[in-house]
């Protein structure tokens, strides 16, 4: 089994919340990179829960700023489903 498919449907994030619209626009204020979030948000999760963090890392190569920034998660484990992992944007420092 590879790890897309351990995790594929298992990852959950609250697209239409007002905590997404905040990690949508932190992310854009600080990246630089020419790629939508729409298409990474998916492997941001995935290598959140790979590496059992609750956070992730943009670069400083990625970022406009040229400095290291951090996108802090709260995570919650589904109450009828273990497996499944939801989301929730809390900062960024």
């Amino acid at each position: 089994m590879t790890r897309k498919e351990l995790y594929e449907n298992k990852l959950q994030m609250d697209y239409f919340s007002n905590d997404y619209i905040r990690f949508e626009e932190d992310f854009q204020k600080y990246s630089a990179m020419n790629v939508p979030l729409t298409f990474l948000i998916d492997d941001i999760l995935r290598t959140m829960a790979i590496n059992q963090k609750n956070y992730f890392v943009l670069n400083k190569e990625n970022a406009k700023d040229g400095r290291e920034h951090r996108f802090y998660f709260r995570v919650r484990m589904d109450s009828e489903d273990s497996k499944i992992r939801e989301f929730k944007y809390k900062n960024k420092k």
